[in-house]
């Protein structure tokens, strides 16, 4: 059987969705909605949820695709489509709270912490946190984002967004260690 390649490459792919050929939209549809799909699922518990904001973010994806001017990666141009799609979602349900702490915090407060745990498990335990400090946290810590970077976005001061990671981390390791402790059958409470 003799394969017949569509697409040379991802430029010309591009170019064809732009120009609305539905099966170089699909194409790109199949190839990306998996990753992006985990993207808006790490801002957004509910996983249909987090399938209708990755499809409205499709949407705009192919309204703004005549906008990409290949600079960059193609897959980081949609990840920030979605992750601000994710943010407006949240914004909009009204489930995205920061507190603001004049508390101090010291960047190097993260313990470096030694688990068994699987991702899947890690996931669970960052669904666990407040919209806020979830939110922060995986724009920081996955995504790379600065904190500038991310008061901008959200619409808080860099020192919310500092506050909001430094809560973040200590949950998460406190939810950790008591996760390892039931694993090694050391609980304590």
């Amino acid at each position: 059987m003799k394969i017949i390649q569509f697409y040379k490459n991802e430029t010309q792919l591009i170019k064809k969705a732009a120009k609305q050929h539905r099966d170089a939209q699909q194409h790109l549809f199949d190839t990306h909605a998996p990753k992006m799909l985990s993207v808006c699922r790490q801002y957004i518990r509910d996983v249909h949820f987090a399938e209708e904001v990755m499809l409205s973010g499709f949407l705009k994806v192919f309204i703004n695709l005549h906008t990409f001017k290949f600079e960059g990666s193609f897959e980081g141009w949609i990840r920030r489509i979605m992750i601000r799609e994710a943010i407006s979602f949240l914004r909009k349900e009204k489930k995205v709270f920061f507190t603001e702490d004049i508390q101090t915090y010291k960047e190097a407060s993260w313990d470096h912490i030694n688990t068994e745990l699987e991702v899947e498990q890690i996931q669970e335990l960052i669904d666990e946190l407040s919209d806020g400090y979830r939110m922060v946290f995986v724009l920081y810590a996955i995504e790379g984002y600065k904190h500038q970077e991310i008061a901008s976005m959200l619409g808080i001061t860099e020192s919310t967004s500092k506050t909001q990671l430094f809560k973040a981390r200590k949950a998460l390791q406190h939810k950790v260690n008591q996760q390892n402790n039931i694993s090694n059958g050391t609980i304590k409470i």
